[in-house]
């Protein structure tokens, strides 16, 4: 009978450690997933008056592109790419740009059923969504000086030229075209982070997010403080896309 109790409590621990590495996995694969959007040429853009942002007005889906990345709101959340049709990395709300949390409700070609009643030339209410503490940590991104914002980036206009099976699907050959043909670089330090974590790919978001020891003459520099609701952009020249 113990014997029994030994085998059983065994299978119950084994099933346990695989369900708990099978929720991990799930929580990892967010991170760089489809999301439906499947664009077989170069999109429209077009730029939002008075904002740093373009939109694509003839998509059928809530697409942007700000600071030489490409940004979408499907299904409740934001995604991001430095290409057109993808791969998308998953961006939790606390490390979405001011600026694309600015964009008026107007321009969000499928907006959600919860915009319904908001005003069309006001950002969404995303503190009223995401709730009280994400307002509190992000204070103030509503608030800014329209007078002085930043020039639009440059569009990666040579991406054109890769349609359909031309299309670069690993993200490492992306980012090689990507040095050869734009050399405009963000100046948000939001994007700036997240376009590093694309170009050189790290551990899933979650472990990255922890609170890590500094290691001896391995410090990479980009896990420093957070410019909440801030940002860091210089005097809004761009170089030139080509």
């Amino acid at each position: 009978m113990r014997m029994f109790r030994y085998v059983v409590l065994a299978v119950l621990l084994c099933s346990s450690v695989a369900a708990a590495q099978v929720g991990v996995g799930i929580g990892i694969r967010r991170e760089n997933v489809s999301i439906g959007i499947n664009l077989s040429t170069y999109p429209q853009l077009v730029a939002i008056p008075g904002y740093p942002v373009y939109y694509a007005p003839r998509l059928p889906m809530n697409f942007f592109f700000y600071d030489g990345m490409y940004w979408v709101f499907v299904d409740d959340n934001w995604y991001e790419s430095t290409w057109y049709n993808g791969p998308w990395w998953l961006v939790e709300p606390d490390f979405v740009p001011v600026f694309i949390l600015r964009i008026p409700v107007r321009y969000y070609r499928h907006p959600p059923a919860f915009f319904r009643g908001w005003r069309p030339n006001a950002p969404p209410h995303w503190g009223e969504h995401w709730g009280r503490n994400w307002e509190e940590r992000r204070r103030g991104w509503d608030k800014w000086n329209r007078s002085a914002a930043p020039a639009p980036a440059p569009l990666p206009s040579y991406q054109r030229r890769y349609t359909g099976e031309r299309y670069p699907r690993q993200v490492q050959e992306q980012h090689q075209l990507q040095e050869r043909n734009y050399r405009y670089q963000p100046r948000d330090a939001t994007v700036q982070r997240q376009y590093r974590e694309q170009a050189a790919p790290r551990p899933p978001r979650e472990m990255r997010m922890q609170p890590q020891q500094p290691r001896m003459n391995q410090g990479r520099g980009d896990h420093g403080e957070r410019k909440g609701g801030r940002d860091d952009f210089g005097d809004g020249r761009h170089p030139d896309s080509r």
